[in-house]
């Protein structure tokens, strides 16, 4: 059965990670199996920057970008290849070449257009190099490039898919000749060959394609940590490994802000009933994480998520009339076309309240729409604590000291919003 490697940036920062993933793969001789790879550490947000200077006409900052991301790759290709470098640095020299053709031939365009002509070299840079170590190391591979693969819309910066012709493309990855596919995450094509971009986390989303198409046997995420856990280790000092839960539960998790597997990336696994591990790749001893159908183990660990930089908007109609249904739909029509979530959302019968995401570019124009035919009062500066699965006794130790806003709860999750200035420092979960 075939199975579906993912890596992301940091798992091939550097030639030493490189390396390492080499080792790794040495380990899982098992055939078919099919890599795909991220950008190089850093290498989207370089080349964002890349694009930004393109578009304003800043040329001696855009030619110091596009430098720097030549030098960085050809660096990694020395280091690892030595006195053989020579092949491989030519790929990675007409790829920054072309790359920088296109920067040119594209800036006046729109820019989701322009973004997805450009940015995704980042993920043509990465697997050229890998697929050659592998080479270089003894594995046998074969480079693939996705944008032949993953068939989309024109929709730039996220796409969406034509599962059709794209599972008719991918069917050869399948093919059991002892040779790693290596491809790229991120990226796919219109049917006309226009690169486009998947949007936000592309390369899970990429290799869930891969496999939902293949009807894989299993995907793995290969991260620097050991696997997903029920709250943030770095705001919460006991904070404990979820080794199975399943797809629903991811899918709440992340809804709520949990950094966990986009929702996108499920959707298309959970259809196929394929697993979804994630695993350390700087310890491969390590118990991984599973998602997957079995809904048992989705209670037996209360899991929290906090989210900072929250806004509270009060809603009342002016009249003094109640907050019905088409206030309601009214309001959250003008949250929609704001391109606006609402991560919290509780009604009284003059009330509507809303947290979002602090972004003042969407959020003030939203509010002066509001406020000429509403009464709004706005909150600011807040943190939303999230629970799926807590308990009474839970709920009211964390709430302790702190002054509500607001709060939402059913049977599975609570919400409490709070003064940020009362969620410093570091959480302990009682026990």
């Amino acid at each position: 059965m075939t199975q579906v490697f993912k890596f992301g940036g940091a798992s091939i920062q550097d030639a030493a990670a490189i390396r390492r993933l080499g080792k790794l793969l040495a380990r899982f001789p098992a055939r078919p199996l099919i890599v795909v790879v991220s950008a190089m550490g850093k290498t989207t947000n370089a080349l964002e920057a890349l694009l930004a200077e393109a578009r304003n006409g800043k040329t001696a900052d855009y030619h110091d970008r596009l430098e720097t991301l030549r030098r960085d790759h050809l660096s990694t290709v020395e280091t690892l290849f030595g006195a053989k470098a020579g092949p491989v640095a030519e790929r990675v020299e007409a790829l920054v070449n072309e790359l920088d053709q296109l920067h040119r031939q594209h800036a006046s365009r729109d820019r989701p257009f322009h973004y997805d002509q450009t940015v995704g070299f980042g993920e043509l840079l990465s697997t050229t190099i890998v697929s050659a170590w592998l080479h270089e190391a003894g594995m046998a591979t074969a480079w693939r490039d996705a944008r032949e693969l993953v068939v989309t819309d024109d929709c730039h910066q996220a796409a969406n898919i034509d599962w059709e012709t794209t599972a008719k493309r991918v069917r050869g990855l399948a093919a059991d000749d002892g040779r790693i596919r290596v491809t790229q995450g991120f990226i796919g094509s219109t049917s006309e060959g226009v690169m486009t971009t998947l949007g936000r986390e592309g390369s899970d989303f990429s290799a869930a394609i891969l496999a939902h198409c293949l009807e894989a046997e299993e995907v793995t995420i290969w991260k620097d940590v050991p696997g997903l856990f029920n709250a943030d280790p770095r705001r919460f000092d006991n904070a404990v490994q979820l080794e199975r839960i399943s797809y629903d539960e991811a899918v709440e998790l992340a809804w709520h802000g949990a950094k966990v597997i986009h929702p996108k990336t499920l959707g298309p696994l959970q259809q196929k009933s394929i697993p979804l591990t994630v695993r350390s790749f700087e310890d491969l001893e390590a118990p991984p994480s599973t998602i997957g159908r079995d809904t048992r183990f989705d209670t037996q660990t209360p899991s929290l998520v906090l989210r900072d930089e929250q806004t509270l908007l009060e809603i009342r109609p002016r009249d003094f009339a109640f907050m019905d249904e088409p206030r309601q739909h009214d309001i959250l029509g003008r949250l929609v076309e704001a391109g606006l979530h609402a991560n919290l959302i509780d009604a009284g019968a003059m009330r509507l309240s809303l947290c979002l995401d602090g972004h003042p570019e969407r959020l003030e124009p939203l509010i002066t729409s509001l406020c000429t035919d509403y009464a709004v009062v706005r909150h600011e500066d807040l943190t939303l604590l999230t629970i799926r699965h807590a308990d009474d006794a839970l709920l009211a130790a964390l709430s302790s000291g702190r002054d509500s806003l607001a709060e939402r709860g059913n049977a599975d999750t609570a919400q409490r919003l709070f003064p940020s200035t009362q969620c410093q420092g570091t959480w302990h979960i009682p026990g």
